[in-house]
């Protein structure tokens, strides 16, 4: 495959990772923010239960010290397409590897993940998701105020 190809996919892999960062750290500010505006989305199971799920697997590979598949998948791409640094050749992977990436030791990480499954863990207790959800709008009976 050409270089510029297997670029682009390496930086596809990055956006999606990026995204999934952003779903994990964006749903817990929202869920929090949610419960003290009172917005209905926050019970929402599926957003709840894969909100969950996306955190636990993230602290599940810590605690058994597994690189994420993304992280690999990317890496693997980029040096197949030839680049000799991690980081180095396009604007999406310069400034979305920055936010997403840091020389820290693996057991920070470890204990920041398990920390924040933790807070989502917690969040369940506290703001429990609503079985009953249902994304339809409630129409008032003719004898109920509007």
């Amino acid at each position: 495959m050409p270089a510029g190809f297997l670029r682009f996919l390496a930086d596809l892999i990055l956006v999606v990772h990026f995204g999934i960062v952003l779903y994990i750290v964006a749903g817990q500010a929202a869920i929090c923010i949610g419960w003290l505006a009172r917005w209905r989305f926050v019970r929402n199971p599926w957003f709840r239960w894969t909100h969950l799920l996306a955190m636990g697997v993230v602290a599940a590979q810590a605690l058994i010290g597994v690189i994420c598949p993304l992280t690999l998948w990317e890496n693997a791409l980029r040096r197949e397409a030839g680049d000799t640094g991690r980081y180095e050749s396009t604007f999406v992977q310069h400034w979305i590897g920055e936010w997403l990436f840091f020389d820290w030791e693996p057991e920070v990480f470890t204990a920041i993940y398990l920390g924040f499954f933790a807070l989502v863990a917690l969040s369940w207790w506290i703001i429990p998701p609503d079985r009953k959800y249902s994304t339809a709008r409630h129409k008032p009976e003719p004898s109920e105020p509007v």
